[in-house]
């Protein structure tokens, strides 16, 4: 990898390496934008098999988040922290506080939260070091388990593509494939359930489908058949790229919305999509409710007006369909437009502002 070229190509403002002998501490931070706000965005725990892969993922992940932020009218910048390690063997009081010190030192430019494979558990010793972390316990202010508000937001985002499709949010006399039904899948197959839709599920861990089928009714397919399942609705939920060449000529789904992150392979997929007649939801839009809800403990957390926000996901998935009609591009195009139009209306505000505090400032000294 060419590090400074791929940097230019993706706009990053910074990286950060994070390294400690006693705690085995060995993480990458990487803050995309700073133009709308601190870069926030969570800590993924993962055993990498080169640290080229972390790179690569922290790179991918960071630039995400800058977009779902923008795309939700959140004055956040993205950024993302990735800890290379073993999530069953490698987690201490030590390396997570180390972490937090490091966080710290970034004076804000930088807040992290939890994501894959880290915890609540996990930012409370981050939060003994440092202020800049979210997603916390209830009992220090925090939201707790942002994954509930993921669920509801993607919930929201799928009504938007159903009444786009069909003209109804009605969900009765339809069915849904939920691949990945860990924390965020699992709440939305109990919200589509409750809604009357027939639901699908498949997962790795197949404790987790047996309790769907127990628990909710939920239907059980094998991994590899989700993708030829005659439903109305796909919703990955799980691991990324599952709309690739492989998969798009077996689907037979009239829509794509889920809670996955970068499900595209590549953007031709997407495209793929619209070319075929299949609604597709952009995933960092649809996903944004979990973001949103540790967004609110910035202001002092409150969960009614986390659900008010959350609730929104509906109106920003609809703007980006608008987008999308006007400007006679795919819904992924559509929503890259929807954020970076946001961002330069706000580089451009904040320019003028400080053209003119510069302006004073000369003027002052010159008096002088």
């Amino acid at each position: 990898m060419e590090l400074f070229e791929t940097l230019s190509e993706m706009g990053h403002e910074e990286i950060v390496f994070l390294h400690d002998d006693d705690s085995g501490l060995k993480a990458i931070i990487a803050i995309h934008s700073t133009v709308l706000g601190p870069a926030l965005g969570g800590l993924r725990m993962w055993p990498y098999a080169t640290e080229a892969d972390a790179m690569t993922d922290v790179l991918r992940l960071s630039r995400g988040m800058t977009y779902k932020a923008a795309v939700s009218g959140l004055n956040l910048g993205g950024g993302k922290a990735v800890l290379i390690g073993d999530p069953e063997t490698s987690k201490s009081e030590g390396l997570f506080r180390n972490l937090g010190r490091f966080i710290d030192g970034l004076g804000g430019r930088y807040i992290t939260a939890e994501d894959v494979n880290t915890s609540v558990d996990d930012m409370e010793y981050v939060l003994m070091e440092t202020d800049y972390v979210v997603g916390v316990p209830e009992v220090h202010g925090g939201g707790g388990d942002p994954s509930p508000f993921t669920a509801y937001g993607t919930l929201r985002g799928i009504e938007a593509c159903l009444m786009r499709k069909y003209g109804s949010t009605d969900m009765d006399k339809l069915s849904f494939a939920v691949q990945g039904v860990g924390h965020v899948g699992a709440h939305l197959v109990r919200m589509l359930r409750e809604r009357g839709g027939k639901v699908f599920v498949t997962d790795i861990n197949q404790e987790r489908v047996q309790q769907m089928v127990d628990e909710l009714g939920a239907e059980a397919v094998p991994m590899a058949d989700i993708y030829d399942v005659d439903a109305n609705v796909y919703a990955p939920c799980a691991l990324g790229a599952t709309i690739n060449e492989n998969t798009v000529p077996r689907l037979k789904c009239d829509i794509v919305a889920g809670a996955a992150n970068n499900q595209l392979e590549t953007t031709e997929w997407g495209t793929a999509l619209e070319e075929r007649g299949i609604v597709y939801a952009p995933d960092y839009a649809i996903n944004a409710g979990g973001l949103m809800n540790v967004a609110v403990e910035l202001q002092g957390y409150d969960q009614e007006r986390a659900y008010r926000m959350v609730k929104g996901v509906y109106d920003n998935i609809e703007r980006i369909f608008r987008i999308s009609m006007r400007d006679s591009i795919p819904t992924w195009q559509a929503a890259d437009r929807l954020a970076e139009e946001r961002i330069e209306s706000v580089r451009k505000v904040r320019a003028k502002f400080n053209r003119g505090q510069k302006s004073m400032l000369g003027d002052r000294g010159l008096n002088l």
